[in-house]
């Protein structure tokens, strides 16, 4: 088991289900899963892009990244339906509990100036959605190998019914909100 599920089953929930006065244990918030995406307008002309960005995508999630690809074609920037376009990997149980983990004891500490994540990110369902400038915070990357730094979307579907049962949950898994 991932030490931070551990930390969520026995200290997390119950503060949760007495914060919120929850009847059932089933009403708890907790992680459904978390989807991470690395879009890249200009790899339609240059395929080495794509392949360098699931390659790194792979590493950072564990899981093998899947190739995103055009719905409709776009004259003015020159893409047809169905060139690649990004990547995206959706993590779900233990690969989502690991990187989480990863994502707040190691990633956002070595984001430079950081000062704290604001708290606009949530979707009015409990949902979050941020955005990293550099994926080169993630410890498996090897700066030598990178030759461009790309930027990431990371999205934690919560079952959370409102944003501040959500924004909750996750302070309390350690996520750094700005104050």
């Amino acid at each position: 088991m991932s030490r931070l599920k551990a930390i969520y089953e026995t200290k997390v929930a119950p503060e949760l289900m007495k914060e919120f006065g929850y009847s059932s244990p089933m009403e708890i918030p907790r992680l459904r899963s978390i989807s991470l995406n690395i879009g890249l307008g200009e790899a339609s002309q240059n395929n080495k892009l794509i392949e360098d960005a699931v390659a790194e995508l792979s590493q950072i999630a564990g899981q093998k990244a899947v190739v995103t690809r055009a719905k409709k074609s776009i004259a003015a920037f020159k893409l047809r339906e169905g060139m690649p376009v990004g990547c995206r990997v959706t993590l779900r149980r233990e690969r989502m509990w690991d990187f989480f983990d990863k994502l707040v004891s190691f990633a956002l500490p070595r984001v430079r100036d950081f000062r704290g994540i604001p708290d606009r990110g949530f979707d009015g369902r409990g949902n979050f959605t941020m955005g990293i400038k550099e994926h080169t915070i993630f410890p498996e990357i090897n700066m030598d190998r990178v030759d461009r730094v790309k930027g990431m979307n990371i999205t934690i579907v919560t079952t959370a019914g409102t944003d501040k049962e959500g924004k909750s949950l996750l302070q309390s898994l350690g996520m750094p909100f700005r104050k």
